[in-house]
């Protein structure tokens, strides 16, 4: 038996019925392909449509479950209403994912479904991830963590079933762009959503995130992607774009795009 299979067979152990948090990520599509084949009409995947989701997200989710043909419910509720959370300090995460897992409860609670579980895989525990733990603490299961299934295999297992999504690079909510501490709003938002789609449309790139650092727009690409940022009209047009959204000063990130940049970046400011 491969570890889809076991995926599977994971879903049939443990009920009817389950609701599935889809992000719009390869992860969560998977688990949600797997609870399908296992539980048919009994399984649910729940997107949140808060206020850091970007659109693009949204758009990808809407399209998985129709390719995996799942009962699809969107969520909607102001992650900026919490305080906490605006704040954007060490523990966003937490309390970004801590009110995820409430609404999913309420879900649940409302249809009658004890089960409920994420993406989550055994790559995602080698980095710092307080909101992995926020979702433990309101009830949420992670079945690859427990099969011990990584990034490679799921990938390969979306590949395999035909999932448009299956080679998508990761993402993360739109709040990550912003350097811990300065408080995340509306504007902050959009004007990152706006440029990240700008660098996408002028460059043709896949992979990127547009880090706001007030008067300055740090835009990262994927490495592999980086030879394409060499084009000096190009550049100009994004320059004018970007600034157009408010920015004063654009720059490219030689070292191109990797997770936790920010983290390394306020680590440097502080010492």
């Amino acid at each position: 038996m491969n570890n889809y299979e076991r995926l599977v067979e994971w879903f049939r152990t443990k009920g009817d019925k389950a609701i599935i948090a889809l992000s719009g990520g390869v992860d969560s599509a998977v688990v949600a392909l797997a609870a399908k084949a296992a539980l048919g009409s009994g399984a649910m995947a729940i997107t949140a449509d808060y206020k850091t989701l970007a659109q693009e997200e949204l758009a990808t989710a809407r399209q998985v479950a129709k390719e995996i043909g799942v009962q699809h419910i969107i969520i909607e509720y102001d992650e900026l209403k919490n305080s906490d959370f605006v704040r954007n300090d060490d523990l966003r995460c937490y309390h970004c994912r801590t009110e995820l897992g409430q609404h999913l409860a309420e879900q649940a609670s409302k249809y009658g479904i004890t089960l409920i579980v994420d993406g989550t895989n055994v790559d995602d525990l080698s980095d710092y991830r307080p909101g992995i733990r926020a979702l433990r603490e309101n009830g949420v299961k992670s079945p690859m963590v427990e099969l011990g299934m990584g990034k490679a295999e799921i990938r390969a297992i979306a590949k395999r079933f035909g999932l448009s999504i299956y080679d998508r690079p990761s993402n993360a909510c739109l709040a990550s762009r912003i350097p811990r501490g300065d408080k995340v709003t509306y504007e902050k938002l959009r004007r990152i959503e706006s440029s990240e789609i700008a660098v996408k449309s002028v460059f043709g790139v896949r992979q990127v995130r547009v880090r706001d650092h007030g008067d300055v727009a740090r835009v990262e690409v994927g490495r592999d992607e980086l030879p394409k940022m060499f084009d000096i009209e190009k550049l100009a047009l994004l320059d004018s774009k970007l600034k157009e959204l408010g920015f004063k000063f654009v720059a490219i990130d030689a070292a191109g795009y990797r997770t936790g940049s920010l983290v390394m970046v306020d680590d440097k400011r502080a010492s």
